[in-house]
């Protein structure tokens, strides 16, 4: 039986997963940083949005 995509919760919402371009791409538009730069961010720091947002605008200082 397929998953039911009508009955989603949001659990993942506050994690970005490395090995999506997408996930990666969108983190990178957020922060104005280059999808590499998102890359090291999330090796360097962990996929917690929250925190990778922050860490974000040090980077970019």
């Amino acid at each position: 039986m397929a998953d039911d995509k009508t009955k989603t919760d949001g659990r993942d919402r506050g994690r970005v997963a490395a090995g999506e371009d997408y996930e990666v791409q969108h983190l990178s538009e957020q922060t104005g940083l280059s999808m590499e730069q998102a890359r090291v961010l999330i090796r360097r720091y962990g996929n917690d949005r929250q925190k990778l947002m922050e860490e974000a605008k040090n980077f970019r200082a």
